[in-house]
């Protein structure tokens, strides 16, 4: 196998492996489903990652680098930030993404189960996002209070709104959550 080969094969597997840990959690998919899922054999993990740990923090900074892209899209050149990111967000598609959506919602709260070198890229993720969400509110002194409420508000109403199985309750959540922005 070429590099070349051998590096897209990797980056498959990270990134399927970004949605896989987001749709089931880190320890709701093993090596052999995350492989699988991949299209590549078992045997071939071991080969390109020390253990399912390093795996689980190299998918979960791609995942939340995307999540970065995803919010600075939204934000980009709007006049109202938070209002932008807040009417992307928390859209009723985002609700049933749960693999290809916001790694915040899906992961955050495991995060504090797992190693500390997941904690630290999270830390690294939330603090790069507050700090866009501030320049982007115009560097005010009260707007990193503004940005963190706002980040958690959104990922809360997220949070609910997957958490509940009537569609009627899951609008008003996510209309709830704009509506505060």
């Amino acid at each position: 196998m070429s590099r070349e080969t051998a590096q897209k094969n990797r980056q498959n597997v990270v990134r399927t492996a970004s949605e896989q840990f987001r749709t089931h959690g880190y320890d709701g998919i093993g090596i052999a489903g995350l492989m699988k899922a991949a299209g590549m054999t078992q045997g071939g993990f071991y080969k390109q990652f020390e253990n399912k740990e390093a795996l689980e923090c190299e998918a979960t900074e791609l995942a939340l680098n995307d999540n970065f892209e995803l919010w600075a899209k939204a934000i980009e050149g709007k006049s109202d930030p938070l209002a932008a990111v807040a009417q992307w967000y928390l859209s009723p598609q985002h609700v049933p993404a749960v693999g290809q959506g916001c790694a915040y919602a899906a992961l955050a709260s495991e995060a504090t189960r797992q190693r500390p070198a997941l904690q630290t890229i999270f830390t690294r993720a939330v603090a790069q996002q507050i700090e866009h969400l501030v320049q982007a509110l115009g560097e005010q002194p009260e707007s990193r209070t503004e940005a963190i409420q706002a980040m958690s508000q959104m990922i809360g109403a997220l949070i609910l709104a997957r958490a509940v199985d009537d569609e009627d309750l899951q609008h008003e959540i996510l209309t709830a959550g704009q509506s505060r922005l």
